[in-house]
């Protein structure tokens, strides 16, 4: 289920409290107290047959003998009743629960039972179910507290979710103590309905909440996740705090890569690909918290430090340094001016020391200083307690000056209680404040990898050509690999899997005897590297089953007699199938680990980091999500430390970035086709003049239920809903989804459209399109936005005519429509062809209803509808009209379904 019902949740007329009590200190009656205290002005009806009126309201033994319906229920009742109480829900339309009730899957095989049963009741109903094993959510903006925590918090912008009650209890004391303010406070609890995917979609059509805090212990439903938090991360940032790095993922892994792909690993991938900053620990969760509260995102990594002593500002200066940001360089501007206001002897550099006897008004001039720099993206301000310093004063005269400034600014007031009234001071105004200047620094680390996730969002990617792949050939080889005991190909069988798919390996033949060896030495020439030919066998190394630099027939004979003896020694029942030759690359300029690993519940991850037999030692790994384009495989190689070397290093020269990058999408393409890969390792991939060529790999497959993509946590681009449509003025064209890569063409189409053609289009004539709008109509979400374009190809150039999309909520309930065509193209059948072949993928979706507002003057747009049978009905505005259209499925395209 998707965002039904939640506003009920959040925002609802009537709360019932199921287990409502007298009783001090039972959850009952914090939970009575906590509405009525906090000024909730609906109704509240209490629930419990041993009472007869509680603070003044009379107590229903039940739901049902109460006299009105109720929007939402709160339930804390012991937990074997809670099925009951659930169905009772169902059946008098309550539209949303809450279940405090602990006892459930956490406690066991019986609480997972009442759970099912729970699960069983309201399945299909409507009801959506917050919990159970929570501590209840806060609205303070609708002065809801169905909580029983022991504070309200104030109203704000920062939206926060939490799997744990301990946690959301130290950030409502955080919250009080430095003047935080939470448009949402949620606890999740065990999430048997209402999970992170459904709340950061909720949160992220809220335009009141500017970011989203997120402390997870597990997920469940990791696509719809995944879906919800790349959409909203675009618009808002999300911080997430994950426990539990465990490496438990990578314990039977039977490669290099699967070795190094742990469990947590995988998670930091994925939060990354999402655009998620993670923190590290709870200290930089709640530092992260106070900053998101009361400061915005900087726009790059540039900091200006003031001090009032040089200790403190070198201990903030290396903190810059340690987490890759930059000290601000002051223009020549800036130092005149702070020259004319502070002593001879001030740093005149930054960290700005402002030295011991550091005034109050010394304070706000350097302020008012720096922010005349067009060169700083933030600052931070320490203050030690000196003999001539005020604390108190110094806070309220930098509070009044670093007030609705153009970048994130916070503060350092070391020491105990003769600073504690300064940052009550800069807390009321809404100032950050730090211990220590490696938290505030921390902190501002965070917020800027956000910015440069953003970017890298945002990026748009080239074009490149792309590899021819032969699906059948790699069919044929997985299907024989599935036959196998263990699932392992052998070496010849995973080259030509990956060489099926256009990555380039190094010619391998194998020689079952000694005979074959000598023969195949002689074709293929010197010098030549053997390994042992065997599906029982994965390290080849460790076996001692490898030998290189074999010259002529005489070491062959001998390198054939011993990587069979130290094979059969090193595993006795391993069925040797004889030896692979290939021909040895020698002094190569760099070896690089290139592979892939199935997690359990993101699918393929791919790894990219310096390999050769120290891969895991060397530990170098960058992990990404498939599908990937040119951005993404230029980003997981920069993410390693062997970007460095491949960028030429003193005598070595650069690698080709362009055939590494095609590559690993050639990776991806493979991995996003067939499920069944469960472990890749191209170990090494051998760099040489530049060219990248994997000369061992590895590849294990087992047999799978699920079919692509759905294997996949990332909708990749849905081929089959391409179409070649004929016009009914006869143009031919490619209808397809749209590509990152599409917006040149997108831009040139909006080239060609009239002022009165985007007026049409956009409600407003438009006279460009921003960088972060041409990112949002090529870069969408396959799960949730359909975008069709038109294209025609002509003298070999690529040109897209017209384009239209539908939008749907994330439970694909209803869905918004748009058209657009060029104007040299408009009044040719591509508009009506565009909008038929959209129906027919939003039908194929399952959306239900598909709506849109036209402009009275849209006379084209409004015919197009009454030819595809839209109804009509009034916008409310001057003339303008909704056009609306009920689907039913469509029998011509296989159904697709979300995991």
């Amino acid at each position: 289920m998707g965002l039904f019902n939640l506003d009920k949740i959040f925002d609802p007329r009537s709360i019932a409290v199921i287990g409502a009590s007298g009783t001090e200190k039972s959850i009952g009656n914090a939970l009575m107290k906590n509405l009525l205290e906090g000024g909730f002005e609906g109704n509240v009806v209490p629930i419990n047959p041993r009472y007869s009126e509680l603070y003044g309201l009379r107590v229903y033994p039940s739901l049902s003998d109460a006299p009105e319906r109720v929007d939402l229920a709160v339930i804390a009742t012991p937990i074997s009743t809670v099925p009951a109480i659930v169905g009772e829900c169902v059946r008098l339309g309550v539209a949303g629960a809450i279940i405090i009730s602990a006892g459930g899957k956490e406690s066991g095989e019986k609480g997972r039972e009442i759970e099912a049963q729970i699960e069983e009741v309201a399945a299909g109903t409507g009801l959506r179910i917050i919990g159970p094993n929570c501590l209840g959510i806060l609205r303070p903006g609708k002065r809801v507290n169905a909580s029983f925590a022991h504070q309200m918090v104030q109203d704000g912008t920062l939206a926060f979710i939490s799997q744990s009650g301990a946690i959301c209890t130290a950030m409502l004391d955080l919250a009080l103590k430095e003047n935080m303010g939470f448009r949402y406070f949620v606890s999740i609890g065990s999430m048997l309905d209402v999970d992170f995917g459904d709340l950061i979609d909720y949160l992220g059509n809220d335009p009141d909440v500017k970011s989203i805090l997120l402390y997870v212990e597990s997920l469940s439903n990791f696509r719809k996740f995944m879906s919800a938090a790349r959409e909203v991360s675009r618009v808002k940032p999300i911080i997430v705090l994950k426990s539990g790095r465990s490496a438990a993922g990578a314990q039977a892994a039977a490669s290099h890569t699967g070795a190094m792909a742990g469990e947590d690993a995988v998670y930091d991938a994925a939060f990354k690909r999402a655009g998620i900053v993670r923190v590290d620990d709870l200290e930089d969760f709640f530092d992260c918290a106070e900053l998101l509260a009361k400061q915005r995102p900087p726009a790059g990594p540039r900091i200006v430090v003031v001090t009032n002593a040089g200790g403190p500002g070198v201990m903030a200066a290396d903190a810059v340094a340690q987490h890759g940001l930059e000290l601000s360089l002051l223009s020549e501007e800036t130092m005149n001016r702070l020259n004319r206001i502070l002593p001879p002897h001030w740093s005149h550099s930054n960290p700005i020391d402002l030295l011991g006897d550091a005034t109050a008004e010394r304070y706000a001039a350097v302020s008012d200083c720096c922010f005349l720099d067009g060169e700083i993206d933030g600052m931070l301000v320490i203050l030690n307690p000196q003999a001539m310093t005020e604390p108190a004063e110094v806070a309220e005269a930098v509070a009044k000056s670093l007030k609705n400034r153009p970048f994130p600014v916070f503060a350092v007031w070391m020491g105990g209680g003769h600073v504690e009234e300064g940052i009550r001071i800069l807390n009321r105004e809404n100032i950050p404040t730090y211990a220590t200047p490696e938290r505030a620094v921390r902190s501002f680390k965070y917020m800027y990898a956000y910015s440069r996730n953003l970017e890298t969002l945002q990026e748009i990617p080239s074009s490149l050509p792309q590899a021819e792949t032969n699906e059948a050939a790699a069919r044929n080889i997985i299907d024989e690999g599935l036959k196998s005991p263990n699932g392992l190909l052998t070496e010849k069988e995973s080259k030509l899997l990956l060489a099926s798919y256009g990555v380039t390996v190094n010619h391998t033949e194998v020689a079952p005897t000694l005979y074959d060896a000598l023969r195949v030495a002689a074709q293929m020439g010197y010098p030549l590297v053997m390994k042992i030919h065997s599906r029982d066998i994965t390290h080849k190394t460790e076996a001692g089953g490898v030998k290189i630099g074999l010259d002529n027939q005489k070491e062959v004979r001998a390198g054939f007699h011993e990587v069979m003896r130290n094979a059969r020694n090193y595993d006795p029942s391993a069925v040797l199938e004889g030896v692979s030759l290939q021909r040895m690359i020698s002094k190569p300029e760099v070896e690089l680990l290139l592979g892939a690993k199935r997690d359990p519940h993101f699918g393929p991850v791919i790894l990219f980091g310096l390999g050769g037999i120290f891969a895991e030692v060397l530990g170098d790994r960058s992990l990404g999500l498939p599908p990937m384009n040119q951005t993404l495989a230029r980003r997981i190689m920069e993410e390693s430390r062997a970007f460095r070397i491949l960028k030429g290093y003193r005598n070595r020269p650069p690698a080709d970035l362009e055939l590494l990058e095609r590559m690993i999408i050639s990776l991806s393409h493979l991995l996003v086709d067939f499920p069944e890969i469960i472990e890749l390792d191209m170990n090494p991939v051998i760099v040489k003049d530049g060219k990248p060529c994997a000369v061992d790999a590895r590849v294990i497959v087992r047999s799978s239920e699920v079919r692509p993509p759905h294997h996949l946590v990332i909708s990749p681009y849905p081929q089959q809903y391409e179409f070649h449509e004929i016009t009914s003025s006869g143009l031919s064209l490619l209808l397809r989804p749209i590509r990152p890569e599409d917006a040149p063409l997108l831009l040139e189409l909006f080239d060609s459209m009239s002022m009165r053609s985007r007026y049409l289009r956009f409600f407003n004539p438009v006279r460009s399109l921003s960088p972060d709008l041409v990112v949002r109509f090529t870069q969408v979400d396959y799960d949730r936005h359909i975008a069709l374009v038109a294209v025609r190809k002509e003298n070999g150039k690529e040109s897209i005519l017209g384009v239209a999309r539908i939008i749907s909520d994330p439970d694909r309930g209803s869905a918004e429509f748009s058209v657009a065509v060029g104007d040299p193209w408009q009044r040719k059948g591509i508009g009506k062809t565009l909008m038929e072949c959209t129906l027919r993928v939003a039908r194929d979706y399952g959306i239900k209803r598909i709506h849109g507002e036209v402009l009275a003057e849209n006379v084209e747009m409004l015919e197009l509808g009454h030819i595809l049978g839209f109804t009509r009905s009034s916008a409310g505005k001057a003339g303008d009209y909704i056009l609306t259209l009920e689907l039913t499925e469509s029998p011509g395209i296989t159904k697709r379904t979300m995991e």
